[in-house]
């Protein structure tokens, strides 16, 4: 690893062409300040000051770079975007203040009234009532096709077709996706593939290799990895990055300087911390599987899978989140739940504490009973972000619900 120097020649920066993605997760971005600190700094500051009226006027209209205001411009915020597009392997990334933020931007910069966007039927509840409620408002057209529908991707294209959306694995069912078989559909349309990687994040699964336009990610999530900040990035080329920067800059979702060194730290521990998710998710799955009161489980690294084979072939492991459906209606399942005493009964995951929550009435609440069963969202279903505990732990958690549905029979 090479190291050259700031135009100043007195700032140490490494050059990081040939590391691997764990030397990325450490190195990638850091702009060190004259101060020459180790740790990133945090820089929580409105506005940056100019040596002249002139110098203010170059940065604005973009003729010099430099910051100009933290909405759109911070040093902190910036060496996070700069190591998740190293992570990515994408030219640019553009920071907001949430996942669902990060999501908006994306629409709202790269399409217009007329457009139309194909969805896949399984992604985040809320990015469904974004698309059907509010994008709707603004002239934008949206239609659905089952994740592994591939003659319905090729068939539901229009001539106004301006991009492909889905997650893959999906929440919660942990589908997968060809994605490049799905890219070359998207390609011969000419619309922008955009991939949701927030369940694998770029340890596990890189969607520009495979042939995606954009990546999203909720950093809420595996990025941050302990649930303490709200944020959410876009990451692409560096033309399709400047429209959503563009868009950022003037309705301004931003991210904070706090959130985004948080967000550095965790990307810091993120490769260990894929590794050791997927080995306990896949051993609370296996247990699962084998248990006479759970109906089926979701997990793509399960052999059961119907996607394993591709899940082996396109991603490293499967990630710390799965789904499973138990014997039973609703009442049921908010009955296992409610027996948890030490798993976390929260809608949030990625977080290093295991969570668990019931899909139809919380992450995909706001469907119609319709959109939900189409959605494979039923109400024995429940999903769970297994977490860095001992496995053995959270089996033992869960034995409990197991019980506590073996009571009321």
């Amino acid at each position: 690893m090479a190291i050259s120097k700031t135009p100043e020649g007195n700032i140490p920066v490494p050059q990081l062409d040939e590391v691997a993605l764990e030397t990325l997760a450490v190195r990638a971005g850091q702009i060190r300040s004259p101060e020459l600190e180790h740790s990133e700094a945090i820089f929580p500051t409105s506005s940056f000051v100019f040596n002249s009226a002139q110098e203010a006027a170059q940065r604005f209209a973009g003729e010099v770079p430099g910051n100009i205001y933290a909405r759109f411009t911070n040093p902190t915020v910036a060496m996070f975007e700069q190591r998740i597009a190293a992570l990515e392997g994408g030219e640019r990334a553009v920071a907001a203040a949430s996942g669902m933020a990060a999501i908006l931007s994306t629409f709202m910069a790269l399409l217009q009234q007329g457009d139309h966007i194909l969805c896949s039927k399984s992604v985040f509840g809320t990015t469904r009532v974004l698309l059907d409620k509010y994008l709707s408002k603004f002239g934008i057209e949206v239609s659905y096709v089952a994740l592994g529908d591939y003659d319905g991707w090729q068939s539901g294209l229009r001539d106004n077709t301006r991009m492909l959306f889905l997650e893959t694995p999906s929440n919660p069912l942990c589908e997968i996706v060809d994605l490049p078989r799905v890219a070359a559909i998207a390609q011969n349309a000419e619309a922008l593939l955009v991939v949701d990687n927030c369940f694998c994040t770029p340890v596990l699964q890189q969607p520009f290799r495979l042939g995606a336009d954009i990546v999203v990610h909720s950093a809420t999530k595996y990025l941050d990895g302990q649930g303490r900040c709200l944020g959410g990035v876009v990451i692409g080329s560096e033309q399709l990055m400047e429209e959503v920067h563009g868009f950022l800059r003037s309705a301004g979702p931003a991210m904070s300087p706090f959130n985004a060194w948080v967000f550095l730290k965790g990307l810091e521990t993120l490769p260990v911390r894929m590794k050791a998710h997927s080995e306990h998710a896949l051993k609370v799955a296996v247990w699962l599987e084998q248990q006479s009161g759970i109906e089926r489980v979701y997990y793509s690294d399960l052999e059961s899978h119907p996607d394993y084979a591709l899940a082996q072939k396109q991603q490293v492991s499967g990630s710390g989140v799965l789904s499973f459906e138990i014997k039973g209606d609703r009442a049921a399942a908010w009955r296992f739940i409610d027996a948890m005493e030490f798993i976390s009964i929260t809608a949030n995951l990625g977080d290093v504490k295991s969570t668990i929550t019931h899909p139809a009435t919380t992450t995909h609440g706001r469907l119609t009973e319709e959109d939900k069963l189409d959605a494979g969202i039923t109400d024995n279903l429940i999903r769970l972000s297994v977490g860095l505990e001992h496995p053995e732990d959270v089996i033992r958690d869960l034995k409990r619900g197991l019980s506590a549905l073996q009571s009321q029979r």
